[in-house]
């Protein structure tokens, strides 16, 4: 009895504590970014124009910019997390390859985003420059393509080890019966395993994305940190993070200081709407044990 009245206590004073630290969040955001709503209002989410000389500020272009390499990393990291985690919790789930393709899977969320940032400008932007070549395009390197490309590296772990783990705790009742019934792996794996875990590998992909929509410093050493609505994928572009990094020191004025941190506040919003989102999908879908 004491030890649930103490486990209620500490659970309470979690919560009153998150609830707090992102009141505090938000209070400081709103009250540095107030000059810029005051004076863009709401053309500050649909200019077009980054301009901090004659005190232009428009949010648009970082927008599409942090969305389009967000949604393409996500879309190109999918099937390969999807695959390894199949791969290392059904056919390799008690060898000793599997632990090591584990091990090396997960090594990939510890490397530092400075060293992708660097690998990707000495690996990915020549290639990337050679395709633009080859298809008639100016051959920058740098765009939203290439920042694709590394983030989608960056976050196949979170994906894959979360997808893991929901594959290894579906009932092996289930799997043994489809088993039984004639099934072959591949009709387990389509029928049984990933219905269930649906909801977890859910999970993962919005961690994924939460970890891609606001990844800063190997983004802004790979997008091309232009501050114009990108045209195409191969273009260069920047992202919000990545304005806020490469202009951040540099604000003198007050209205440019106050427009980036307006920025920082937006951020923080759509980051807080798609994790809200994201965990109402995954409730709705989720197994009835797991209700």
């Amino acid at each position: 009895m004491k030890e649930d009245k103490i486990f209620k206590t500490t659970l309470i004073m979690s919560g009153v504590f998150i609830a707090l630290l992102i009141i505090l969040i938000l209070y400081s955001l709103f009250k540095g970014s107030y000059l810029s709503i005051k004076q863009n209002g709401f053309n500050f989410l649909t200019g077009k124009e980054w301009d901090p000389v004659s005190e232009k500020f428009g949010l648009l272009p970082f927008l599409v910019g942090t969305l389009l390499t967000s949604v393409l990393s996500l879309l190109i990291s999918i099937p390969f997390a999807l695959s390894i985690a199949i791969f290392s919790a059904i056919y390799l789930k008690k060898s000793f390859t599997g632990k090591i393709l584990n091990y090396l899977t997960d090594l990939l969320s510890g490397i530092p985003s400075v060293i992708y940032g660097f690998w990707g400008l000495y690996f990915f932007v020549p290639i990337i420059r050679k395709l633009e070549i080859s298809l008639g395009i100016l051959p920058y390197g740098v765009g939203i393509i290439t920042a694709s490309l590394i983030l989608s590296i960056m976050i196949i772990p979170y994906t894959s080890s979360i997808a893991r783990e929901v594959i290894n705790l579906v009932p092996s009742e289930l799997i043994e019966a489809g088993y039984a019934m004639g099934a072959t792996t591949y009709d387990v794996i389509k029928k049984i395993i990933l219905p269930y875990a649906k909801s977890g590998i859910f999970a993962g992909i919005l961690l994924s994305f939460g970890r891609a929509f606001g990844e800063t410093m190997a983004v802004t050493m790979v997008i091309g940190n232009s501050n114009t609505l990108p045209k195409n994928i191969f273009s260069p572009a920047n992202t919000m993070a990545s304005i806020i990094a490469n202009e951040f020191t540099e604000a003198t004025k007050n209205s440019h200081l106050s427009s980036l941190i307006e920025v920082g506040l937006w951020l923080f919003l759509i980051t807080f709407v798609i994790n809200f989102i994201g965990q109402t999908i995954i409730k709705k879908f989720a197994p009835e044990g797991g209700k």
